[in-house]
């Protein structure tokens, strides 16, 4: 029987590969970027309404993932504050990038700017959220000798970026370019961090709070 912290380190690691594969879908397809053209946009949407429908299938097993691994770090931290609001930030990134999903779908059968701007605002507003479940796990994990000090440095590296992006939301939905690279980079160390959380979780005796001046090492 799978022990609770391994079912919780392997969620994150699928968490993980489910969004980078939704990616590599995507992304050859030349989706519009944070900052581009309404119209651009809208075209893309109708023309490639297959693309966005595929790469919809794959996030409601994603946000499973998501949750059951927030939930399975809470645990194997036992219930540290940190770790609960890391928690908070796993559910309301999952409920933010409902939004963003539906407001996708919705692009391939109505051509709205309204639609599209929406899209921008609530994926870029969505850093807030990756931030704070970086932060807050990451803390949480170091406190209770779960992870290691660099580890928990990529965390608060990424999250400095993702809250950085947030905060610039009306920059960034106007500029793109350069400012939304902020919050690709920061994603990108989201990416990174999950699957190590993901593996330590999953190690054979993670025990938070034993040994952790090594841990911390």
């Amino acid at each position: 029987m799978l022990r609770q912290p391994k079912v919780a380190g392997l969620s994150a690691v699928g968490f993980a590969v489910m969004i980078v594969l939704s990616n590599l879908v995507l992304v050859p397809a030349g989706p519009p970027l944070p900052g581009a053209d309404p119209g651009e946009a809208i075209a893309f949407f109708a023309t490639e309404s297959g693309i966005v429908g595929l790469t919809s299938a794959f996030v409601p097993l994603a946000w499973v993932l998501a949750a059951i691994f927030g939930a399975g770090a809470v645990a194997a931290l036992r219930g540290d504050a940190w770790a609960l609001a890391g928690f908070a930030g796993v559910i309301l990134q999952n409920t933010t990038f409902t939004g963003i999903i539906a407001t996708r779908l919705a692009l391939t059968q109505d051509s709205s700017t309204g639609l599209w701007a929406l899209n921008e605002a609530l994926f870029t507003l969505n850093g807030t959220f990756l931030a704070l479940a970086m932060t807050g796990l990451s803390l949480g994990g170091l406190h209770g000798g779960l992870i290691r000090r660099w580890h928990a440095g990529l965390g608060f590296a990424g999250a400095a970026l993702q809250f950085t992006s947030a905060t610039l939301a009306p920059l960034v939905i106007e500029h793109g370019g350069a400012l939304g690279l902020i919050g690709l980079v920061g994603w990108l160390m989201w990416v990174v961090w999950l699957v190590v959380y993901g593996v330590r979780l999953a190690s054979p005796s993670p025990s938070p709070g034993a040994g952790s001046a090594t841990a911390l090492a």
